[in-house]
């Protein structure tokens, strides 16, 4: 993978720098009544399909990858050893188009199944190759209980507010993710013949951390070029807009309690670019609803991020 130049990526990656400070530390969750949101360590669970993608492995790790059960889904921490896991539908119905899904979890976490096996199941099922990238994570306790016991020291107090890294230190935060997405997009056009997918009709959707990493990727991610985004309750700070930005989805709800009250200069930044946006700001949601059944409209946001695909021609083969 090429080195992405310092400079750059510092310039593109300020504006989002405050809305980041709150995605490094938000776990993901449902807010769903019926669910328990007690955490349950769980053995890890079989992924036979997952590929490891090439990265390294996370620089001085000394905890290894663990499982855990919360809001009656999985969740994966200290993730080392990046993979991708592909999720290919019927060949009766495949688009060629394909999407490279980021769970979020405020990397320190990925939200595995809600945020990402899930997401890709039902994308598969519209025709289109889905592929899960359980990224490398922030290290964190070993043991579970310590892990939520420092999550709850950090933000349970009041008045407490998450560390204010310099950009320097938010380059270096984010690097191991961004060379992870960038490696991604790589292998899936490497085996595109195989997995029938067309190079020009892959993109990416994320979900809190999961979209800032996405919206990393389009920006810095060089030789990622998306052909088209999804943002879904992620981070909405002003960026500046590259010349070859993708189009984008966005999804957040009014009450989401991290990224709702922060403006919508993403929103601005695209279309003051005259790049294609497309903005559903749910009535109510809170934050991490993903794929969870709830008795908002949020949940809306799959079907209305499939038809945005398809009124931007990804279920249409290229010709010639």
């Amino acid at each position: 993978m090429n080195n992405i130049h310092t400079t750059e990526l510092l310039a593109r990656l300020r504006p989002l720098r405050a809305a980041a400070l709150s995605a490094f530390f938000v776990l993901s969750a449902p807010l769903c009544a019926q669910d328990s949101a007690e955490s349950i360590a769980i053995v890890t669970p079989d992924q036979p399909n997952a590929i490891e993608i090439g990265t390294p492995s996370l620089p001085g790790a000394k905890t290894q990858e663990s499982w855990h059960r919360q809001y009656g889904k999985q969740f994966a921490r200290n993730v080392t050893v990046a993979t991708l896991t592909p999720f290919l539908p019927d060949p009766a119905k495949a688009s060629g188009a394909a999407v490279i899904v980021a769970p979020g979890g405020g990397f320190f976490s990925l939200s595995m199944e809600n945020e990402g096996w899930d997401v890709a199941r039902a994308l598969a099922d519209k025709g289109i190759a889905a592929f899960v990238l359980k990224y490398r994570l922030n290290q964190t306790a070993e043991k579970l209980i310590d892990f939520e016991a420092a999550m709850a020291a950090r933000f349970n107090q009041p008045g407490a507010q998450p560390p204010r890294p310099t950009p320097e230190e938010m380059k270096t935060r984010i690097a191991p993710q961004l060379e992870d997405a960038r490696a991604a997009f790589a292998l899936i056009r490497s085996r595109s013949e195989e997995w029938k997918i067309d190079t020009d009709r892959i993109g990416m959707v994320g979900f809190s951390a999961g979209a800032m990493l996405t919206m990393a990727t389009a920006l810095e991610g060089v030789d990622a070029k998306p052909a088209f985004i999804g943002n879904v309750y992620g981070p909405l700070m002003a960026v500046d807009v590259p010349k070859d930005a993708p189009p984008l989805f966005v999804a957040l709800a009014a009450d989401d309690p991290f990224f709702a009250s922060s403006g919508f200069g993403l929103i601005e930044s695209w279309r003051a670019a005259n790049k294609p946006v497309e903005f559903h700001y749910y009535e109510q949601g809170g934050h991490g609803f993903g794929m969870y059944p709830k008795d908002t409209t949020s949940t809306g946001w799959f079907n209305a991020f499939v038809d945005w695909m398809t009124m931007h021609g990804m279920f249409k083969p290229k010709v010639g």
